[in-house]
């Protein structure tokens, strides 16, 4: 009896206050789809909005950018030919990866009332051979930047390095054989930097870009020599630069001795008695 009173004294509370459990969901919000695949992006909403709620899908791309993929009862322009939906589920006959992103699936009530969910897709692109910047030569002492990029795969490559085919591991002090090394290695943006490059650290160099999405892919190995200033060259240099400032100096001098050089003019003023 107590139970289906407090129950009674519940359900008077709820509509008193007017509050409802409008909610929209989702079975998978984070959504994972080989490129050229289809997939679906599902969304559910309770049934306090009514047979008549409206069921919109927005996409906002990785750098931002909004727009609407379902609006107004039907697919947007870019997409009318290869979206669709079923009840309030969004489907993909096949995906791209400029796809990649976060969807929301929005309901609205009759009333004004609204909700959402978020998906989340990654289109999955293996990675292509990474574009390495390895120089050649390098003078002791100097900062050096080693980079490597992929630009195809998704979701974005991590990477790794690797000197004479030798892994090298992105905390070298903690690993035994490479505590003495100085280089600093940032996985996410594949840049190995040198705060100042050593004459051991002349090796072969490669970069291995790598994701969940396909086999790793490796640049062809360049090798950095790393040499020392040549103190011999620059002070030669500046010995041939003072002799021919001599040199040249003699030469004015003795031009103008020789009358080679016109001499000052002073011009004679005539005054009118």
């Amino acid at each position: 009896m107590f139970f289906a009173w407090l129950v009674s004294a519940l359900l008077f509370a709820f509509a008193a206050t007017g509050e409802s459990s409008f909610s929209v969901t989702t079975s998978n919000a984070n959504v994972q789809v080989k490129e050229n695949e289809g997939v679906d992006l599902t969304c559910s909403y309770s049934a306090d909005f009514g047979s008549s709620a409206r069921v919109e899908w927005k996409f906002k791309d990785l750098t931002g950018s909004q727009k609407y993929i379902y609006y107004n009862g039907k697919p947007t322009t870019p997409y009318a030919n290869r979206v669709t939906m079923y009840g309030s589920n969004l489907r993909f006959s096949k995906v791209t990866r400029v796809d990649n992103g976060v969807y929301d699936c929005e309901v609205s009530g009759v009333n004004s009332q609204f909700g959402e969910a978020r998906v989340k897709l990654t289109v999955l692109v293996p990675p292509s051979p990474p574009l390495c910047r390895i120089p050649t030569s390098v003078t002791t002492g100097k900062n050096v930047i080693l980079s490597c990029h992929d630009k195809d795969g998704s979701p974005p490559p991590q990477y790794k390095w690797y000197r004479d085919n030798i892994l090298l591991p992105p905390e070298p002090s903690k690993i035994s054989g490479f505590q003495n090394s100085t280089y600093v290695l940032n996985s996410a943006n594949g840049n190995l930097e040198f705060p100042y490059v050593k004459k051991t650290d002349i090796a072969q160099y490669s970069c291995e870009a790598f994701n969940i999405a396909g086999p790793p892919q490796r640049c062809r190995a360049v090798k950095m020599e790393v040499r020392d200033i040549n103190t011999g060259g620059i002070v030669a240099g500046v010995i041939v630069a003072l002799l021919l400032l001599v040199l040249l100096a003699l030469g004015i001098w003795y031009a103008h001795k020789k009358g080679y050089l016109p001499r000052e003019y002073t011009p004679v003023h005539s005054f009118a008695c």
